[in-house]
């Protein structure tokens, strides 16, 4: 216990990647546990087509907030000039003008995605579900300084706080009104508590509105890349979605976002524990400058992505019981759905950590190589399994994108030193036992998946 706290409370490196590990997991454990709470009571209180419906809304604000997004988490993250206020006043104001524009683009596009999807509800539940982005665009750069010395745990108190209002919130309208504004209000409500704890409540210098040229070109350089990353990421993330809403009813929408909501888990604890501590641990212990450093990195690898693959291995072998014993009866075709999107998965899980060794050293443009690549990938595969095999279809699309992904990521990481294919093959050959089990187990019931 003693070298524990010995860890945990010291300066260097390692007891800043285990303070920082340790809080990322309780706050996503947290987060999780409260919307895993809240998905159980709210799906008792809205109709399935609820869900589907706000599933979509979702998946277009968050394609308009990452198809205009130019790294600017990343580059306080890595830049040397991180810390200077000019930097970080430069920053905020991009992204000030970013929301501000970012809520004008969805006002614009809420008809004409209404119409093509036609969902007539989508003309106003887009605008005002945007507001969220004008929000978001007050954020303090000091969350990202934070963010950039390991200093997360008021961070993580401050999202828990927020996401726990804007829950509370949409039940009590669910409870009375039964509809899916609810949802809506919980999400913009929970945005202006998040800023004002994170203005109020951060220390540190407060943001203004100036713009230094040299910042400028510093974020637009590094950050153009980070653009076509994100426009090629969200067709990597949210590509079954956009496919998907045009091939099922909302009713199997909502239920495939709920089995979407438990798979995704290990890949959404992956990937708050990679966004945080990778660049910084990157950025001092690089894997090409020393053996030790190729080495500790393999440990860290290791214990990340083998949790995420046992996780990801035990949902899928739970998975049609454990939507049994959560949800009512109308839920009951999440669970297949379920054991086939944790197993889709797997293949992601094993290479996470890789990608992020482009940005540690700067080089956003190989960063968005990839990206695109995989991007394409997810898109070309998702949709010709869905119009081969509807809804398993997409699933076995999912699965056979990240397989095909492998050797570019692959490149990516032996690029700059950090590609370890003896990992990559014990968790691929692990992968592939657990995943054979999962199948059979539940062949049944996958089998009778519309």
């Amino acid at each position: 216990m003693r070298i524990v706290g010995r860890h945990l409370n010291g300066g260097g490196l390692a007891a800043r990647v285990l303070r920082g590990s340790m809080v990322t997991l309780i706050g996503f454990g947290g987060g999780q546990a409260l919307r895993l709470v809240s998905n159980l009571i709210l799906t008792r209180l809205l109709v399935p087509e609820a869900f589907g419906l706000m599933m979509l809304v979702t998946v277009l604000i968050i394609g308009l907030k990452m198809f205009s997004d130019i790294g600017i988490a990343q580059s306080i993250l890595r830049s040397p000039r991180g810390d200077e206020q000019l930097f970080l006043d430069t920053a905020w104001s991009l992204d000030l003008i970013r929301g501000a524009l970012l809520w004008g683009l969805a006002c614009l596009l809420a008809r004409p995605m209404a119409d093509f999807y036609d969902i007539p509800q989508l003309a106003q539940l887009l605008p005002v579900t945007a507001l969220v982005l004008l929000i978001g665009g007050f954020e303090p750069t000091r969350v990202d300084t934070a963010a950039r010395h390991m200093e997360l745990g008021r961070i993580t108190a401050f999202e828990l706080a927020s996401q726990a209002c804007g829950i509370l919130v949409m039940i009590g309208l669910a409870a009375l009104t039964g509809s899916v504004w609810a949802l809506v209000a919980g999400q913009i409500v929970a945005s202006l508590i998040r800023l004002g704890l994170m203005v109020r409540g951060l220390p540190g210098q407060g943001n203004r509105f100036r713009i230094d040229p040299t910042a400028l070109r510093e974020l637009l350089g590094f950050g153009i890349w980070i653009f076509a990353s994100t426009v090629a990421g969200y067709l990597a993330a949210q590509g079954d979605k956009l496919v998907l809403s045009k091939f099922l009813t909302l009713e199997m929408l909502g239920i495939y976002n709920i089995g979407y909501f438990l798979a995704a888990v290990p890949g959404m604890l992956g990937g708050a524990l990679v966004g945080r501590l990778m660049i910084p641990l990157y950025r001092e212990r690089p894997p090409s400058a020393s053996a030790a450093n190729f080495a500790a990195l393999r440990r860290f690898r290791f214990l990340l992505s083998g949790s995420l693959v046992g996780l990801g291995l035990f949902l899928a072998v739970i998975g049609v019981w454990l939507v049994g014993l959560l949800y009512d009866p109308r839920y009951a075709a999440a669970g297949p759905v379920l054991v086939l999107l944790s197993l889709a998965f797997l293949p992601q899980l094993i290479v996470q950590s890789y990608d992020q060794i482009a940005l540690t050293v700067g080089a956003s443009r190989m960063f968005c190589l990839v990206s695109v690549a995989r991007g394409a990938l997810m898109l070309a595969c998702v949709g010709a399994g869905a119009a081969w095999l509807g809804l398993k279809g997409a699933v076995l699309g999912q699965a056979l994108a990240y397989l095909l992904s492998y050797p570019i990521v692959a490149w990516l990481a032996w690029r700059y030193g950090a590609w370890d294919p003896v990992h990559d093959a014990i968790m691929g050959l692990v992968s592939i036992v657990g995943a054979g089990f999962a199948l059979w187990l539940h062949a049944a019931t996958i089998a009778a998946l519309p």
